[in-house]
């Protein structure tokens, strides 16, 4: 089997002058690069963890890599199957409770992908594509929580898909 090597770098830049001398004193943001790409995201942590509701939080992240290794997966088994998809849209919420030790975890993430096909296309497969989708995967297979998937599947093309 083939192993894929994936490297971040995160540099800390909410040094206030005085480092981490009070949890208050330090702020969280961070910017999270990959090497080779232009765009640098912006990283806080959770407004209710003293973070900045401007930029992304590890947990925002989670729920959109898991959201966007589906949609992954599901486009490609539909690309094989001849299922024509025109559209998809995922409004994916993720659930973290809080642990008596200040810690945390997921307990589940839902997916709703809204996927506009051709009218040429088989909706009945379109929808199983979904379960395949989910098994393949690798996000959705490495954590250690739920991941449902309330697809809604739209044939004859779709147009005017609300924006989150």
């Amino acid at each position: 089997m083939a192993a894929h090597r994936y490297e971040v770098r995160l540099h800390w830049t909410g040094n206030r002058g005085t480092g981490t001398s009070d949890y208050r004193a330090y702020g969280r943001d961070h910017e999270i690069a990959v090497g080779g790409k232009t765009v640098t995201i912006p990283g806080s942590s959770d407004p209710h963890f003293r973070g900045d509701k401007e930029r992304y939080n590890p947990e925002e992240l989670l729920v959109a890599s898991l959201s966007a290794c589906h949609m992954l997966s599901y486009l490609h088994l539909c690309a094989v199957n001849e299922v024509v998809v025109v559209s998809y849209e995922d409004e994916a919420v993720g659930t973290m409770t809080e642990t008596a030790n200040g810690g945390g975890r997921f307990t589940s993430v839902t997916l709703r992908p809204r996927v506009g096909i051709t009218a040429g296309s088989d909706a009945a497969k379109a929808k199983e594509l979904h379960h395949q989708a989910h098994e393949l995967c690798f996000i959705a297979n490495s954590v250690n929580f739920p991941v449902g998937c309330e697809a809604v599947i739209v044939g004859g093309g779709m147009t005017g898909l609300p924006r989150l």
